[in-house]
């Protein structure tokens, strides 16, 4: 009997993530939209950090996007860690390229490097990656959210392009987590995710989240949200503002960045639960579910771990078998309605055919965690072959 009822917990506690967002989401088309302004009565000064690690190739393309943005008040800080700059020649005043003098090989250490050799006190900062692409509206839209009150925003990460069918997959997951832990949470009265780049900060925030934290590895962006809702503050979301983000190409370098996102989920739940926990003590809405989200396990693991338990109920012949289709179904039902709001290409839901192979390469990644750190701290984005899947 008690083997019987710690079964009947283990299925809770695996398939109510795949029930949730379908939840969430008609509570989502209940809730009023609120008429929010988009007035904005002053130009915001941005210190805009860009961090690169040992690749420097795609740098020219990010800083120009930059350069080209429809704003006036903001410094680039290109943050060359362990990179030969020798080739790196920029005629224009606002942008500021750094090279530390010993290797950082850490995100947060970086945008403390460039916060401390900024040419003059910005208010916010802007974190970009080293193959971002910016929107000329991008710091505009940021700005909306800035002038309600927020002190953290995160922006849209959209795909460049989606070639190869793991980009194409790589894209559809982003589409799903843009909605359901973005858009969706920050309706809801919660904070959106941080999603590692196209996100702004109040400078103070941000220094008082890490200036005695010092972070190795990956995963800075889980700690800071971590830390920020925490605070009980909120991280809004800016869906116009959008930063064109280099897509995985091919199953090695899924294989390697997934691992390294695999072993920061595993190294940071106890922050997630931290905030759950925090959230139910002081009885904050904000925290309860943006640490509700944060306990969740990645995508595939609860995924995999709800086919598992599906199976075993239909060989124990099993009514609750009947339960966890239904779950699954109403999961794929959230899934694709994540990709129905973001206007997803049709080339996107194609993809979605080669799941079985993508999940495979998960898999591959889950078992490759320990020494997920050992690796470098950043992808090695490569150039897409004309036929499939891109060659390293």
């Amino acid at each position: 009997m008690i083997i019987h009822y710690l079964w009947l917990i283990l299925q809770f506690f695996i398939g109510y993530n795949l029930v949730l967002p379908i939840l969430l989401y008609v509570v989502y088309l209940l809730v009023p939209s609120a008429k929010e302004s988009r007035r904005v009565s002053k130009d915001y000064d941005y210190g805009i950090i860009v961090t690169a690690y040992q690749q420097v190739d795609l740098l020219p393309a990010v800083v120009q996007s930059l350069l080209s943005l429809n704003y006036q008040h903001y410094t680039i800080y290109v943050v060359a860690d362990n990179c030969d700059v020798s080739g790196l020649s920029f005629d224009d005043d606002r942008v500021v390229v750094l090279r530390p003098e010993q290797v950082l090989a850490s995100n947060t250490r970086s945008h403390l490097y460039a916060i401390a050799h900024f040419i003059r006190e910005h208010e916010l900062i802007t974190i970009i990656d080293s193959d971002n692409l910016t929107d000329p509206e991008y710091l505009n839209e940021m700005n909306v959210l800035f002038e309600l009150g927020y002190e953290a925003v995160q922006g849209v990460r959209k795909a460049k392009s989606y070639d190869t069918a793991i980009a194409a997959m790589d894209a559809a997951r982003d589409y799903y987590y843009h909605f359901f832990d973005g858009e969706l949470l920050f309706k809801l009265g919660s904070s959106a995710t941080l999603a590692g780049s196209g996100m702004a900060f109040k400078t103070s925030l941000y220094l008082d989240c890490f200036k005695n934290y010092d972070l190795e590895g990956a995963g800075f962006d889980k700690v800071l949200q971590a830390k920020i809702v925490g605070m009980n503050k909120r991280i809004a979301f800016a869906p116009q503002a959008i930063v064109y983000d280099e897509k995985t190409a091919n199953s090695t370098q899924l294989v390697h960045q997934r691992s390294r996102w695999i072993n920061t989920w595993f190294k940071y739940f106890g922050l997630g639960l931290s905030v759950l926990i925090k959230g139910f003590k002081t009885l904050s809405w904000n925290q309860i579910l943006f640490g509700t989200i944060l306990v969740r396990p990645p995508l595939f693991i609860f995924i995999l771990l709800s086919v598992i338990c599906f199976a075993a109920n239909i060989l124990m012949g099993s009514y609750m078998a009947i339960t966890w289709f239904v779950a699954l179904l109403l999961f794929v039902t959230g899934f694709y309605i994540g990709l129905r709001h973001g206007k997803a290409d049709q080339k996107i839901f194609r993809s979605l055919l080669n799941i079985p192979a993508f999940m495979y390469l998960q898999v591959c990644s889950l078992l490759k965690i320990r020494n997920a750190n050992k690796r470098s701290v950043a992808t090695v984005h490569v150039i897409p072959s004309l036929k499939g899947e891109a060659k390293s």
